[in-house]
């Protein structure tokens, strides 16, 4: 690969590296929603099912749409890589509340907090167009929010408060209690941006 995009396409060329060694026995041994035919993985990504093949890499989306963008990517590799299942309790987090969440959380307010305000915030119809159209569900918090279900057992909502001319937009985004464990600091921070990006991109 030609590298381009330093910043996506370094990482995604490690990750698609590893990926190549992976046995896929331990994937599906870890991830229970993972399906494995052998040739390749289904797995679901915010309600889209992606087949990635294995040991040389591409993905297709089922539903023949348009394919994620190598963040997205990067993301599913991580996953099928990294990934384990984790029982929901039931609980909901911040960002701040799980390990390492303090020492991240001046990037992770800017890349996904700000940005989300600022995206969906003067938007609300446009945001709850989205929201609906990828089969989120409401909830009662904020002007307007959702609970995604972004991949396995794992859930996030995302909590808006509309901007006006006095007062500047703000977000909120939750994490399903799981993630503590299931998800690195950085992959928490990446599938905010995943979810901002997706929504966006639905609008």
């Amino acid at each position: 690969m030609q590298i381009e995009n330093h910043k996506e396409e370094i990482p995604f060329a490690y990750y698609e590296e590893k990926f190549h060694r992976l046995d896929p026995s331990d994937v599906t041994a870890r991830l229970n929603d993972v399906a494995w035919d052998g040739n390749a993985f289904a797995v679901k990504l915010l309600g889209r099912t992606f087949f990635i093949t294995h040991p040389d890499y591409s993905i297709r989306p089922e539903d023949g749409g348009v394919i994620p963008p190598l963040p997205a990517q990067t993301f599913l590799l991580r996953y099928l890589l990294e990934c384990k299942d984790v029982r929901w309790s039931g609980e909901w987090k911040t960002f701040r509340e799980m390990p390492w969440g303090e020492m991240y959380i001046t990037p992770y307010t800017g890349r996904v907090l700000t940005r989300a305000a600022f995206t969906f915030g003067f938007r609300l119809d446009g945001f709850r167009a989205a929201a609906e159209k990828m089969g989120a569900t409401p909830v009662s918090h904020g002007d307007a929010g959702y609970l995604f279900e972004l991949v396995g057992g794992y859930r996030m909502q995302i909590l808006m408060w509309e901007g006006d001319e006095e007062f500047a937009p703000s977000a909120q985004v939750l994490y399903s209690d799981n993630f503590a464990q299931g998800f690195a600091a950085e992959d928490r921070v990446v599938a905010g941006d995943i979810l901002i990006s997706t929504i966006k991109a639905n609008m």
